[in-house]
């Protein structure tokens, strides 16, 4: 018998690099570096995409878009996360939250995130008060040229699938 609730844990981290966009939550943020990724680089995104992958015990975004194929070069991480929400559907399971952290030194959050948790939101197919977002800084860590994101899912049983 499957279990009534799962939970999933996701981690992302990117190195900032110039030249190109800055992309958090699916929202783009003004900034003069961007994060470094085989696609998009949406840390946040892509830290949902494997939480929710890992709570039905799922491949991991790697290895289902693996770095090496040149068709995932500069992707919009929606597709990855799309893809881990119809695995998650097909689990028999729904999401009903999820908790999040980012961690970077610069852009602040604080003023886009509104903005990133109605995206997020929007994405998943959830309320926005079901999408949980904080922001810390890197004190200490040596982690100031990268953004890292740790995300926690529930997920709810909804079928017998």
């Amino acid at each position: 018998m499957k279990p009534q609730f799962r939970i999933g844990h996701g981690y992302d981290s990117h190195e900032f690099k110039p030249g190109i966009p800055l992309i958090i939550g699916g929202v783009q943020l003004a900034h003069d570096r961007g994060l470094g990724g085989h696609s998009d680089g949406d840390v946040l995104l892509h830290a949902i995409t494997d939480a929710l992958l890992g709570a039905i015990a799922g491949p991991d975004i790697g290895s289902l878009f693996p770095p090496s194929d040149p068709q995932w070069k500069g992707a919009d991480s929606s597709v990855f996360l799309r893809e881990a929400l119809k695995r998650v559907e097909a689990a028999g399971y729904s999401l009903v939250n999820l908790d999040s952290t980012l961690i970077l030194a610069a852009p602040k959050i604080g003023p886009h995130a509104a903005a990133i948790r109605e995206r997020v939101a929007n994405l998943c197919q959830i309320p926005a008060d079901c999408v949980g977002l904080k922001a810390k800084t890197p004190e200490g860590t040596y982690t100031e040229n990268a953004a890292i994101a740790h995300v926690t899912v529930l997920l709810q049983k909804t079928s017998t699938a």
